[in-house]
């Protein structure tokens, strides 16, 4: 159910909000039962402890829970004053803990404070169930959902209306006694399987794998940067005079690009593909088939085929065969150009006097080479250009040529961890539009990957705008010694995409919470995938790519090489993706539900479609934590679904001959305001005025 559903990874979703008061004297130290006494009421980190969790959910669930009855108890007739606004506001001391707890057990979590998720993610469950399953509540908003029509609702409250009640249905309120008895149970599970899956992932990344290094000459390739972070970690792991490569990917993937040690290359990267999979504490297989195994039942318990079916019904996709003809589409095309590239760098390794097949620990070393025969261009000769601090001016200067916006850092506000920076974000005029915080490097507490959140989405409280308190969340290259955090192209366009995301949470401006930024799970990835487009564009290039020494803007060279090498490797970036997407559709159908060994499964799903040995699915299943610990089960194709999207959306600004073409750019600021006020093809149309076409992403993939 939408109204209460946490997930434990860093990944957080929607609450109700309402008024908490506060007189129980027990209460008195703990700094959730309070106003925030900071710059625009972010979370005091400074005060916050983990003892003060525990009792504020609790306090939490109760408020809500004595709300709820409110509304219950009311002898008027239900309407959307009395019924849908109230529960709409509903719950927000539950919120603003909720929040805080599940983005910190993401981003700066302990073993204690994965231990007290451990306690608290049942609790939650079982609250969000006894809110979607009372029959009373349901009563009352079945009833104004069915009078909907004849209560003079304008279009927001309308909607507001139809999504809450959708909810309900989805969250079991229609089923039998006994069929949302079984669902409780569903839930539960899932809940508990879930968060040991990225409890799991997170130890298998970053705690029970080290390539250390103690001969030099085996890291003969690696650039020196790379060499210096080496030694900086094995400082940190008590080898000194030694270098510690980890399963991060800003360390594995300079290795695997650079290091002529073969070996040594297939050491790290088996290490990386083998996550969950090694037969240990931290192994997932059985989570997996206990995962699969309660969803399937849970989506016939619902009323539908499989789970993908039910999940997908509420996507712009709609059913699991339209998210497969698109699969389709493309997985063609991108597979016989990922055989293409293979045959190339095959003829690399031929030529060097190699007697050996390329494997995919072998793919990124060659793919370096190739780079270098047919563009003059290597990964080493665009880092410099990339300084952590330049690509961040570079993302805020799109935005404020975008949309007039500005950042100004604000070193009054409390953060949760030292390396975190907090922007204050204002509107051209210069009012509060947010708050931003930043999080840029890994470290033994934070789960792998990048993704952006919220500590307060925006919202309406008696027609006053409360402002959104966002996050974004990486797994960036550090400074080594001297040298600042250089960035590969790869995390320059990573930053790019997640400040999108942080984008739509900053611009968005909805008076109801329940549809204030909700939009379709394929809907979620335009805004960002969108503003990866400006990464590369010339003209922005230059303004931000300048040398960290000299302060020289990229050579034009550079950029020409840039551009031509736009499609290169496109192949495999495009099949490793699909290959997942496909990977996560299989495993969210009736042929999943009797799975016996996870990676049996795996291997022949794929081999059906023909995935060629030398490329992995992007996540292979004991560590795809999109699906099993966070919010994208039987949705990873939303990446593509969205690719398309975006493609035809930044073809409208290149086609009007001005990247930042203020009538275009007032669209899409509109897009992203409006966004959850209506289907996600209506609001996208309403920009663009007609539907994608699939052409623009296969021309810029270079598959067309």
């Amino acid at each position: 159910m939408r109204k209460l559903t946490i997930v434990f990874v860093g990944l957080v979703l929607t609450l109700g909000t309402a008024a908490q008061k506060n007189e129980n004297p027990m209460k008195m130290n703990n700094p959730f039962f309070y106003e925030y006494k900071t710059p625009f009421q972010v979370p005091s980190f400074d005060d916050i402890k983990l003892e003060h969790f525990l009792p504020a959910i609790e306090a939490g669930v109760a408020q809500q829970n004595a709300e709820i009855d409110a509304i219950i108890k009311m002898t008027d007739v239900p309407d959307f004053k009395n019924t849908i606004l109230p529960y709409d506001n509903s719950g927000e001391l539950l919120s603003k803990v909720s929040r805080v707890f599940s983005n910190l057990n993401g981003a700066n979590t302990t073993p204690e404070m994965q231990k007290l998720a451990r306690e608290i993610s049942p609790k939650l469950t079982k609250h969000g169930d006894d809110i979607s399953l009372n029959p009373e509540l349901f009563k009352k908003i079945k009833s104004v959902y069915e009078r909907r029509a004849t209560l003079g609702l304008d279009a927001d409250k309308l909607r507001v209306v139809e999504k809450i009640y959708n909810d309900f249905v989805r969250g079991g309120a229609n089923l039998s006694a006994a069929d949302q008895a079984k669902l409780r149970l569903l839930n539960d599970s899932l809940s508990k399987l879930s968060l040991q899956f990225g409890e799991n992932v997170l130890a298998e990344t970053n705690k029970n794998f080290r390539l250390v290094i103690d001969n030099k000459k085996d890291l003969e390739g690696l650039p020196a940067d790379v060499i210096e972070a080496a030694a900086i970690q094995a400082g940190k792991d008590n080898k000194p005079g030694k270098w510690s490569f980890t399963l991060q990917k800003p360390s594995m993937l300079p290795f695997l690009q650079y290091a002529k040690n073969r070996d040594l290359r297939e050491k790290l990267y088996r290490g990386y593909f083998m996550r969950g999979d090694n037969g240990n504490s931290s192994d997932n297989k059985e989570n997996i088939k206990k995962i699969v195994q309660l969803r399937d039942e849970k989506g016939k318990l619902m009323g539908y085929p499989n789970f993908a079916a039910f999940v997908i019904s509420e996507n712009m996709a709609k059913t699991p065969e339209n998210v497969d003809v698109l699969l389709q589409k493309l997985w063609v095309p991108a597979l016989n150009r990922a055989k293409g590239e293979l045959k190339e760098m095959q003829s690399i390794i031929n030529k060097e006097g190699g007697k050996f097949k390329l494997q995919s620990w072998d793919w990124w070393f060659y793919a370096e080479k190739l780079r270098k025969a047919k563009y003059d261009l290597e990964e080493s000769e665009l880092k410099p250009y990339f300084s952590l601090e330049n690509v961040q001016k570079g993302i805020f200067y799109v935005a404020n040529k975008l949309y007039g916006i500005t950042f100004e850092i604000r070193n009054d506000i409390p953060i949760y961890n030292p390396e975190v920076i907090p922007f204050e974000v204002k509107e051209a005029d210069g009012s509060h539009l947010g708050v931003l915080y930043m999080d840029f490097h890994p470290r033994d507490g934070k789960r792998a990957g990048a993704w952006c959140t919220t500590y307060r989405s925006q919202k309406y409280r008696d027609g006053k705008k409360i402002t959104p308190v966002v996050s974004m969340v990486m797994n960036f290259t550090r400074p080594a010694g001297e040298i600042p955090a250089l960035l590969s192209f790869d995390e320059v366009t990573t930053m790019f995409h997640e400040f999108g995301h942080a984008l739509h949470r900053l611009l968005q401006d909805q008076p109801y919470d329940r549809t204030a930024g909700d939009v379709p799970r394929d809907f979620v990835e335009l805004p960002s995938q969108f503003m990866e487009n400006w990464a590369s564009e010339p003209a922005v290039l230059k303004v931000y790519a300048r040398h960290y020494q000299t302060g020289e803007s990229i050579p034009d060279a550079l950029i020409s090489k840039i551009e031509k090498s736009r499609q290169f490797n496109q192949g495999f970036e495009t099949v490793e993706l699909l290959a997942a997407a496909m990977l996560d559709m299989k495993y969210h159908t009736p042929v999943a539900s009797t799975i016996a060994d996870v990676r049996k499964f795996e291997t022949e799903s794929l081999a059906k479609e023909g995935l060629i040995s030398e490329i992995l699915p992007r996540y292979r299943s004991t560590y795809f934590s999109h699906i099993f610990s966070g919010g994208y089960s039987a949705g990873y194709y939303v990446y593509i679904w969205a690719s398309v999207l975006d493609a035809d959306a930044f073809s409208a600004f290149k086609e009007s001959g001005d990247l930042f073409n203020p009538a275009m750019a007032a669209k899409f600021r509109e897009l992203l305001t409006k966004s959850g006020s209506d289907e996600g093809m209506t609001i996208y149309k309403k920009f663009r005025g007609k539907e994608p076409d699939i052409k623009s992403l296969l021309h810029r993939r270079g598959l067309d």
